[in-house]
């Protein structure tokens, strides 16, 4: 009986870029839009072979650098040159709660989670505020076409949001070696403001050391930490 459900075998997989973060930034500003692009693009899309080879030749490049899956709104540029649609869930806006605690994928724990990854890439180059984005959903009639002609004729525009339009803890949370104090904490003997506040059940998401939590707030808050 089918259930129209993709086996996994089929599901997408994480990749590790083959591209460094820092040459992929350097490509990014000479592929930024301008004019000259702009009349590529549209003279791309005029020409029917043309667009198709151009398309076919993208995937090509972008499969075997970021194992791209050709969803035609590329948020490469703001997720540290790690492709979000190689998580199995296809998750655009952070990681899931099931993380493990030595960053691998809840899908295929022998990988590494992907949004680790973009971490990781964006945090090396200084740009870590762009994970900060929400990405907006994707548009499913833009599967399979051309994430560079759409990104020089101004499609993208929209994908995501300025940093400073959201109000977000970070992405990834990087556990205190063993016995240190953690940042905010309140000193032994104070009041803890964060008792009037209910308590997340056991085994609840994010409850773990090290785990990622994708830009929810943490159930209790003291009074010295703060919302970066």
């Amino acid at each position: 009986m089918r259930t129209g459900a993709a086996p996994p075998s089929a599901w997408p997989r994480p990749v590790r870029p083959r591209l460094g973060a820092r040459l992929a930034y350097r490509v990014q500003r000479l592929l930024a839009p301008n004019p000259a692009y702009r009349r590529l693009a549209r003279w791309i899309e005029a020409t029917g072979p043309g667009y198709r080879l151009f398309t076919a030749t993208e995937k090509v490049v972008k499969t075997e650098l970021f194992g791209c899956r050709m969803c035609g709104q590329c948020a490469l540029p703001v997720t540290g040159y790690a492709c979000p649609m190689t998580c199995p869930k296809q998750l655009r806006n952070g990681p899931c709660g099931g993380v493990g605690r030595d960053g691998s994928c809840e899908v295929f724990p022998g990988q590494r989670c992907v949004w680790l990854i973009a971490w990781e890439r964006a945090e090396q180059q200084g740009r870590a505020a762009d994970l900060r984005r929400l990405q907006r959903p994707v548009d499913q009639r833009q599967w399979g076409s051309s994430s560079w002609v759409n990104y020089w004729s101004g499609r993208d525009d929209d994908l995501w949001t300025e940093p400073d339009q959201l109000l977000l803890l970070p992405l990834v949370t990087r556990p205190a070696p063993a016995g240190a104090p953690q940042a905010g904490a309140p000193q032994a003997g104070a009041p803890d403001p964060g008792d009037s506040l209910p308590a997340v059940a056991d085994g609840a998401p994010g409850d773990r050391p090290g785990e990622v939590q994708a830009g929810a707030p943490p159930a209790r808050r003291t009074a010295g930490e703060a919302v970066r």
